[in-house]
C-alpha cells in the first residue's frame, strides 16, 4: 500500500467515525469499518482500536482549532476585548459545532485530560488573554477572576453547542457570542451591535460599538 492510499483510507476512516460515533458513541467498529469501505481489521491497522480512533478524531480538532485561530476571522491584537471575545466565539463556533460531540466521547472513554486539552487548549489560552485584557480596561465585569470567568465561558459556550447538536437551539455562532458578550458583562444591546457589524459584513465583528447595523432588531431572533 503506497503512502497516498493509506493516507486516503485513514482519512475515509476517520470521515466515517465522525458520523457514526458522533450518532452512537457505542457504535461498533465493525459498523464504522463498513461505513468507509474497509474490512474491520484495517481499522484496528491504522488505529489500534476504540481509543486509537476516537484519538485520532481529537487531534483532527486540535489542528481544526489551531488552524481557526489563525484565519482571517480570528481576534487580531488590535481588537478592543468586546471584539475580540466576539470574533472568538465566531470564528470557534464551526469547529466547535463538528467536533463538540468527539471532545465529549473522549471525557466519556477515560482518556484522560490530554486529548481534551489538546483540542481546547489554545483556545482557552486566547480566551484567557482577551478576557484579562477586558477586565483590565472595564469592558468586562470583575465579579469573579479572569480564570473563573474564562472557565465559566468555556462551559456556556460548551452548552450552547450541545443545545445546538441536539437541535433545542439553533444558531450560526452569532447568538452565542452575543451570549458570551453579555456573561462576560457587555450590555446586552452593545453585545448586539458588536456582533451584528461583523454579520453585515459578512465577517467575524471587525470594530467597536458603531451604529446599530441590524435595524433595531439586534441578534434576537439569531437563535430562534
Amino acid at each position: 500500500m503506497t503512502t497516498a492510499t493509506a493516507t486516503a483510507t485513514r482519512v475515509r476512516i476517520l470521515r466515517a467515525a465522525e458520523r457514526l460515533l458522533g450518532r452512537d458513541p457505542d457504535c461498533a467498529l465493525a459498523e464504522v469499518a463498513a461505513a468507509a469501505g474497509v474490512a474491520r481489521r484495517t481499522v484496528y491497522g491504522h488505529f489500534g482500536g476504540r481509543d486509537g480512533l476516537v484519538r485520532g478524531l481529537v487531534e483532527e480538532a486540535a489542528e481544526a482549532v489551531r488552524h481557526a485561530l489563525s484565519g482571517p476571522g480570528a481576534p487580531v491584537p488590535g481588537d478592543d476585548p468586546a471584539t475580540a471575545l466576539a470574533r472568538f466565539v465566531r470564528t470557534l463556533w464551526p469547529v466547535g459545532d463538528r467536533y463538540g460531540t468527539l471532545i465529549a466521547l473522549a471525557r466519556r472513554r477515560g482518556l484522560g485530560p490530554d486529548p481534551v486539552h489538546a483540542v481546547l487548549g489554545p483556545a482557552r489560552d486566547t480566551v484567557a488573554a482577551i478576557v484579562a485584557r477586558g477586565q483590565r480596561t472595564g469592558t468586562f465585569h470583575t465579579v469573579v477572576p479572569a480564570g473563573a470567568l474564562g472557565a465559566a465561558l468555556e462551559a456556556h459556550l460548551l452548552t450552547l453547542l450541545t443545545c445546538a447538536r441536539t437541535g433545542t437551539w439553533e444558531d450560526d455562532g452569532r447568538g452565542a457570542a452575543v451570549a458570551a458578550l453579555v456573561v462576560a458583562g457587555v450590555e446586552a444591546g452593545r453585545a448586539e451591535r458588536i456582533v451584528g457589524r461583523g454579520a453585515e459584513e459578512g465577517v467575524g465583528p471587525v470594530g467597536g460599538d458603531g451604529a446599530d447595523l441590524t435595524g433595531g432588531g439586534g441578534m434576537r431572533s439569531v437563535g430562534r
